[in-house]
C-alpha cells in the first residue's frame, strides 16, 4: 500500500471496519456453529481462520472487482453507492426494528463430535451457501469500497477483514465467557440498536459521497 496520511487511511480502514461488524454481526447459522465450536473446544482453530479468509477473499473480490467495473462509468458508480446507501438505510432500519424485541442466539452444544474435514465442510457450506454472503460482502460491501480512493481501496479491504477476523475469532475462542451474553435477549437489542445507528451513518456518508462526485 502506498505511503499515505493517517488522516486519509483512518476513516477509509474504520469504515471498512464498521461496515463489516454492522453486517456479520446477527443471529444466524454461520455464527451458531463458530459458537457451538468453540463451546465444544472442537476445531476452533481451523474453522474461525476458513471464515474469516473465506469473508477477506470474498470481499477483495468485491472491492477490486467492483472498482473495475465501476472505474470508467462515473454514473454508474454513482448509481451503486445511492442504491448502497438505500440498502444500509434500510438494513439499519431492519436492526432497530429486531432491537424492539427480544431475541437470542444460541448453538447446541450436544451430539456426536466432528472430524475436522467434517468442521470445515460445513463452516464452508453455512458460508458460502448462503446467498446473502454474496449479497453483502461482494455486491453491497465490493461497491461501497469501490468508492474509495485507487490508493485507499486497500485499506477499506483490511478493515473489513479485520472485522470478520476479530469477530470470528472472539466468537470461536471466547464462546465459553460470550455465550451467556449471546443467550440474553437484552444485550442482542443493545447491539442491534448500535449496528442500526452505525448503518444509518454510514449511509449518510455514501449518499454525502456520491453527491459530492456528482
Amino acid at each position: 500500500m502506498p505511503s499515505l496520511p493517517l488522516t486519509q487511511i483512518l476513516p477509509v480502514f474504520v469504515q471498512g471496519l464498521l461496515l463489516s461488524l454492522g453486517l456479520i454481526v446477527a443471529i444466524g447459522a454461520q455464527n451458531a456453529f463458530v459458537l457451538r465450536q468453540g463451546l465444544r473446544r472442537e476445531h476452533v482453530a481451523p474453522v474461525v481462520l476458513f471464515c474469516a479468509l473465506a469473508d477477506a477473499l470474498l470481499i477483495t473480490a468485491g472491492v477490486l472487482g467492483m472498482a473495475q467495473a465501476l472505474g470508467n462509468s462515473p454514473g454508474v458508480a454513482r448509481a451503486m453507492a445511492l442504491a448502497g446507501a438505500s440498502f444500509l438505510a434500510w438494513y439499519g432500519w431492519q436492526a432497530l426494528r429486531r432491537a424492539q424485541r427480544a431475541s437470542q442466539l444460541q448453538a447446541a452444544g450436544g451430539g456426536a463430535g466432528l472430524t475436522r474435514g467434517a468442521a470445515l465442510a460445513q463452516a464452508a457450506a453455512f458460508t458460502l451457501l448462503n446467498p446473502h454472503v454474496y449479497l453483502d460482502t461482494v455486491l453491497l460491501v465490493g461497491s461501497i469500497g469501490a468508492q474509495q480512493p485507487a490508493g485507499l481501496q486497500g485499506w477499506f479491504i483490511a478493515g473489513a477483514s479485520i472485522a470478520s477476523l476479530g469477530w470470528f475469532t472472539a466468537l470461536g475462542f471466547g464462546a465459553r465467557w460470550l455465550a451467556p451474553f449471546f443467550a440474553r435477549p437484552r444485550a442482542w437489542q443493545v447491539l442491534d440498536g448500535l449496528i442500526g445507528l452505525t448503518m444509518w451513518v454510514l449511509a449518510a456518508l455514501l449518499v454525502r459521497h456520491a453527491l459530492a462526485g456528482a
